[in-house]
């Protein structure tokens, strides 16, 4: 499991292990039952506060992506498709947000962002 910390990213950096994780936990890189690391080793290695991983675990956990089992660790979850769907989505929208805001500033109409979109989605 591969995780990066970036103290100039500007983001908590128990929510950057939180971000990374559910990315690989989503791409199926982590996949449902997978081992996590303990928080201890986790903080060793990226050498932060054991305090910093145990509020990234318990987020993780609260949001449904770990579970953990007193005196054996933290594994992944068995997937909430639809928790997953749903977030997907509102990332999506963002993305979408963003691109018809780019467009009416530059003029471009619905339908010529529509056939845009269509095109991207061929691909």
């Amino acid at each position: 499991m591969n995780i990066y910390i970036s103290n100039a990213n500007g983001e908590p950096i128990y929510q950057q292990i939180v971000t990374q994780i559910k990315a690989q936990i989503i791409s199926g890189e982590l996949k449902e039952g997978d081992a996590l690391p303990s928080m201890r080793l986790l903080a060793k290695e990226l050498r932060i506060s054991v305090i910093t991983t145990k509020r990234a675990y318990e987020e993780l956990e609260r949001e449904g992506f770990l579970v953990s089992y007193t005196g054996k660790g933290s594994f992944v979850a068995a997937p909430n498709r639809e928790f997953l769907r749903e977030q997907k989505l509102r990332e999506v929208e963002e993305h979408l947000e963003k691109a018809a805001s780019a467009a009416k500033m530059c003029g471009i109409g619905r339908e010529e962002l529509s056939e845009m979109l269509n095109l991207l989605m061929e691909e």
